[in-house]
């Protein structure tokens, strides 16, 4: 039974129970209309009905005639044959243009219906949700985009771009090229904004390795199972949003679109071709260049950034790992053998967890504790040093040199 005859009933049930009180003489007929929905006229009409025909008398007629306008079942089966032997594999719009210029009276939705009851053409998937573009937050610092684009940004060299963007106002806190977007790149972003502006509330990025760890493909991030990156916004109390679309991210999107159309140009004419000069030329003119014309003011005034009053947030904005140090009283990390200094606390530190962090440049430092041991540079590589050429003596010819007197 389909959903119209299923109210048919409901209304029937109910009419007749209202009646029956009615006729008891429980009800007046202004209680009766009022509790059926209708004026106290349109129910006296409904009594006569139902005195003269029954309780037959108040269902809709109309559902069991049919209609004057109704297409012929022999004009129906003529179409969907006149689809299959002459237009078959053809959308029903394309196939509608040609049935009404060779005649055709029926509309193109009699059409469609027509052919997918009868199977010659299968209906459309839905086109999914209707999609509202979201407003910008009411503050700066509220939400912050970060993201990045490779591109061709240099002729014949891929660089990522990395930018992290405010969502109420558009501007541009940070902005360079890496050789590819990751960890440390992403931290950078990070390091410039809060040195800029200050702590913001969220993050919204995409579902990058570095960002989130992601399960199964395409599907929800693990808030618990952090990242590195996850772990220092965690510390810092930064809230992470995971986009699920492009469309999420509509707005560093368009922003990216707004770069690959301008900023090769402006390199090119400017004849810059290493990273080092594009990341000069991006500080120094483009940056406040385009903040200048596409940032605009926020919808309320304020500011939800918060000043970072902390200790060295380099120590934060960083990789962390944890390492037990061995017999020898030194740490193993990555090919590297780290040796911990003396100290006046401890004698030495073997079988001790220390945690190590990984700057963005390169370089380490040494913690047990919230107490560091010890810094590490950049460990540059050796410079093969070059093989001497062995002398080589002067074949014997049998003559003695001349000595020289005085």
């Amino acid at each position: 039974m389909d959903r119209t005859n299923v109210l048919q009933e409901i209304r029937k049930m109910r009419f007749e129970d209202t009646w029956n009180e009615w006729k008891k003489g429980c009800l007046t007929q202004e209680e009766a209309g009022r509790i059926l929905g209708m004026s106290e006229r349109t129910f006296r009409r409904y009594v006569r009905r139902v005195e003269e025909e029954g309780i037959q008398g108040i269902l809709d007629k109309r559902l069991t005639q049919a209609s004057s306008r109704r297409a012929p079942v022999d004009e129906a089966l003529g179409l969907v044959e006149k689809y299959r032997s002459r237009h078959d594999g053809w959308n029903v719009k394309h196939f509608h243009f040609w049935y009404r210029k060779e005649g055709g009276k029926r509309s193109y939705t009699w059409v469609k219906k027509t052919l997918q009851e009868n199977g010659a053409v299968r209906k459309a998937p839905g086109k999914g949700k209707h999609r509202k573009r979201r407003e910008r937050a009411a503050w700066e610092g509220m939400m912050i985009h970060q993201d990045a684009s490779s591109h061709p940004w240099v002729s014949g060299q891929i660089w990522d771009l990395v930018v992290t963007m405010d969502d109420a106002t558009n501007e541009h806190y940070s902005m360079f090229f890496v050789e590819e977007e990751g960890t440390a790149s992403s931290l950078q972003g990070i390091r410039e904004v809060i040195g800029k502006k200050g702590l913001p509330s969220s993050l919204y990025t995409d579902r990058g390795s570095h960002y989130w760890v992601t399960p199964e493909a395409g599907g929800k991030v693990d808030k618990k199972n952090l990242t590195q990156f996850g772990r220092a916004m965690k510390q810092l109390g930064i809230e992470m949003i995971a986009a699920y679309s492009p469309e999420a991210r509509g707005r560093s999107e368009r922003a990216f679109r707004t770069h690959q159309e301008r900023l090769p140009k402006e390199l090119a004419l400017a004849g810059i071709t290493t990273m080092e000069a594009a990341n000069r030329y991006l500080s120094d003119v483009y940056l406040p260049a385009f903040n200048t014309e596409f940032s605009h003011r926020a919808p309320e005034e304020g500011s939800a950034f918060v000043p970072w009053t902390g200790d060295s947030i380099d120590e934060i904005l960083c990789e962390h790992h944890e390492r037990i140090v061995g017999n020898d009283n030194c740490v193993s990390f990555e090919g590297r053998t780290l040796q911990i200094p003396s100290d006046r606390y401890r004698l030495h530190y073997v079988r001790a967890t220390v945690k190590i962090h990984r700057h963005p440049d390169g370089s380490l430092s040494l913690f047990h504790g919230p107490r560091k041991l010890s810094d590490y540079p950049v460990e540059k590589p050796e410079i093969p040093k070059t093989k001497k050429e062995p002398r080589t003596k002067a074949p014997s010819t049998g003559i003695r040199p001349v000595e020289a007197h005085v």
